[in-house]
């Protein structure tokens, strides 16, 4: 699209399938890298990728290429075939259907990526469900609470 500017910044967040601690110590970092290939490879910058064992967190920079929606389900979809393809868990790997996604301004960046960089402690203090419902909250998002994970836990 030439003569199309943007400065978009997301950070989304998403969660395994009936939160299960499935996302391991063992291949985290080669995980980052291929989800960073794919955000790459959709014509976006990450920023910063971290995960904890039931969920996720991205920050990038996103073009007006495709939508957020369609990205989302690029890298759900992408990362659990690769998952499953290397046998990393002993049966089917999958995300939840849901995510949250927030922008965010260019100043805020380096302490959003900061956040994300710092999952492990963070979540040595706040469970995965309060920090959730905290950044709804935050972000002023309209939510019902019945719906935030519809699978059961």
């Amino acid at each position: 699209m030439p003569n199309t500017y943007t400065q978009i910044h997301i950070q989304a967040v998403f969660a395994v399938k009936f939160r299960l601690a499935l996302l391991g110590d063992k291949w985290r970092e080669e995980f980052h890298k291929y989800v960073t290939g794919i955000v790459r490879n959709q014509g976006h910058k990450m920023i910063s990728i971290n995960s904890v064992t039931d969920h996720v967190h991205l920050l990038f920079g996103m073009r007006p290429v495709q939508s957020l929606s369609d990205l989302m389900q690029d890298i759900k979809g992408d990362s659990s075939r690769w998952i499953n393809q290397r046998r990393f868990v002993p049966f089917r790997f999958e995300w939840q259907e849901s995510f949250a996604a927030f922008s965010y301004c260019r100043d805020e960046i380096p302490t959003v990526a900061k956040y994300i960089e710092n999952q492990q402690q963070h979540h040595k203090k706040e469970t995965f469900l309060d920090e959730y419902r905290r950044m709804l909250k935050a972000f002023d998002v309209d939510y019902d609470e019945r719906f935030i994970f519809k699978e059961p836990v």
